[in-house]
């Protein structure tokens, strides 16, 4: 595991060299996603399980231009698409930074900086956070010879836009599930819900051990809103009312401990409640 205690001090000397106040980090696997799997500085859990595909969010574009990405305001960044963030407005980052790992010219990590609410970093230097991905990428050169790769990063997954059509394929699913009133039809596409939830899901917590159990209907808004949708939308896709939908994604983030919805949709996953 040299590979994991290389990325642990690099992510630690990230955050010490940049001062950003929460640094994570990620190898890429055999699929060419990287999966972050060391945080520092975090003041909630919703970065787990973060998993950065190539022209993906901001990581994804610093994967593959090979250079470094940094925006003051994450949240309506337009020059980045918004997979992940469930995963960056969850801890609240609105300042972000994503620098590449390359070894012999190619991608092999990512190394990320953030801050809480937005910065102004017209006069941030990404010198020092290139500085420790580089280190990082040499020592990954010199261990690559006599290293095999760890089991976690050749650990199998979905490609992102797997991901993503899948999650919208559960939304539709459980839009049309809504409208049928048939018990036991219900019951079979509750079935095929769960079992589409289950496949991305790496390691979820179930459900009964935490004592978490979402409704049907915190279910539903809560699939729509990880598709990205609106209160709005998701009443007039549900067939409710705008307020409604409040309601219920306040309990179901009320449950899942979380204080946004964005939170709370990477809670659901970690969980294996939502795909």
């Amino acid at each position: 595991m040299e590979t994991s205690r290389m990325l642990t001090r690099a992510v630690t000397e990230f955050a010490h060299q940049t001062r950003f106040p929460v640094a994570f980090g990620g190898l890429l696997d055999d699929s060419g996603v990287a999966r972050v799997t060391n945080i520092i500085g975090n003041r909630t859990t919703a970065l787990r399980g973060l998993a950065v595909a190539p022209e993906r969010g901001l990581g994804g574009r610093a994967l593959s231009e090979l250079r470094p990405r940094m925006t003051g305001d994450y949240g309506s960044a337009r020059q980045i698409t918004h997979d992940y963030d469930p995963y960056v407005l969850g801890e609240g980052i609105g300042t972000l930074i994503a620098v590449p790992v390359l070894v012999d010219g190619r991608p092999r990590g990512i190394l990320y900086g953030g801050t809480w609410g937005v910065w102004n970093v017209g006069g941030v230097t990404a010198a020092p956070a290139v500085k420790v991905a580089e280190e990082l990428g040499r020592r990954l050169s010199e261990a690559s010879a006599t290293e095999a790769p760890d089991s976690a990063e050749s650990a199998p997954a979905l490609p992102a836009r797997a991901q993503e059509e899948l999650r919208e394929t559960y939304a539709e699913l459980r839009m049309i599930a809504a409208a049928v009133s048939d018990q036991q039809l219900r019951t079979r596409l509750a079935n095929v819900e769960q079992r589409l939830a289950a496949l991305t899901a790496a390691e979820p917590t179930p459900p009964a051990a935490d004592g978490i159990h979402l409704s049907r209907r915190e279910t539903d808004v809560l699939a729509c809103a990880a598709l990205g949708s609106t209160n709005a939308q998701i009443a007039a896709q549900l067939g409710l009312r705008e307020g409604t939908v409040k309601a219920y994604l306040g309990t179901a983030m009320s449950k899942l401990d979380a204080s946004t919805r964005h939170a709370a949709v990477a809670a659901a996953r970690r969980r294996g409640l939502l795909p």
